[in-house]
C-alpha cells in the first residue's frame, strides 16, 4: 500500500513539473527561436535577436505570469478554486492584455511581419479559449502546445524544410502535457484535445 501511495505522489508531481514547464505563456518565444534558427532572420545581429526575444519573454511569460499570481493571491484562492472555469476569465484577460501590449510594441518598432504575427497567433489563441470558456473548459496548456505545432508546421511549407523530426517531439510533448492535465484532473480528454485542436488551426492559419 505504502509503495502505491509513494508511486501515485511520484505521477502527480510529474505531471505538475510537465504542467509548469510546458506553460502556454511560452508559446510566442517558442517560435520566435523556431523562426530565427530556421528562417534568414538567423542573419540579423544577436543583439537585436535577444533584445526581441527578452521583450516577448518579458510581455507574454514574466509579467502576465506575476500578474496572473497576484491575483490569484489577492482573491486568495487554492488551486482547486482557481482551475474552476469562471475563475479563469480576469486571468484570461490578463494574458490578453499583456500580449496585446507585445504586439503594439512590435508594431511600434516595426519589427518583420512574421514576428508579429506569431504574437498575434498567441494572442488569437487566448482570445478564442476565452470565449469557448463561457460555455465550456477547454485545456489553454494544450492549445499553447498545439500552437507550437501549427506554426511548425506553417514554417515547414513556407521555408520548405523537413519539420518530421520536430513534429515528432513535438506531439510526444502534447501527449504528455495533456496526460499531465488529465491526471491533475484539470481537464477531461475532450477539453484537452479541443484545446491541441484550436491552437493548431489557429497558429496554422495566422503564421501561414
Amino acid at each position: 500500500m505504502t509503495s502505491e501511495i509513494i508511486s501515485e505522489k511520484k505521477i502527480i508531481l510529474t505531471a505538475r513539473i510537465m504542467s509548469m514547464i510546458f506553460t502556454p505563456f511560452y508559446l510566442p518565444l517558442i517560435g520566435l527561436i523556431a523562426l530565427f534558427v530556421f528562417s534568414y532572420m538567423n542573419r540579423l545581429p544577436l543583439s537585436y535577436i535577444l533584445t526581441v526575444l527578452a521583450m516577448v519573454y518579458l510581455c507574454t511569460i514574466l509579467l502576465p505570469s506575476l500578474l496572473i499570481h497576484m491575483f490569484r493571491r489577492y482573491q486568495g484562492w487554492t488551486p482547486m478554486e482557481s482551475a474552476k472555469r469562471e475563475s479563469r476569465i480576469v486571468p484570461y484577460i490578463i494574458s490578453i492584455v499583456c500580449y496585446f501590449v507585445c504586439y503594439y510594441l512590435m508594431t511600434l518598432l516595426q519589427m518583420p511581419s512574421f514576428i508579429g504575427r506569431i504574437v498575434m497567433a498567441a494572442l488569437l489563441i487566448q482570445v478564442i479559449c476565452v470565449i469557448i470558456n463561457i460555455w465550456w473548459k477547454i485545456s489553454t496548456h494544450t492549445a499553447g502546445i498545439g500552437g507550437v505545432t501549427g506554426g511548425i508546421m506553417a514554417f515547414a511549407l513556407f521555408f520548405d524544410f523537413n519539420p518530421l523530426w520536430w513534429l515528432s517531439l513535438v506531439f510526444i510533448i502534447a501527449g504528455m502535457v495533456g496526460t499531465s492535465r488529465i491526471i491533475l484532473r484539470q481537464h477531461s480528454l475532450s477539453q484537452v484535445l479541443g484545446g491541441f485542436g484550436v491552437g493548431l488551426i489557429t497558429a496554422f492559419i495566422v503564421i501561414l
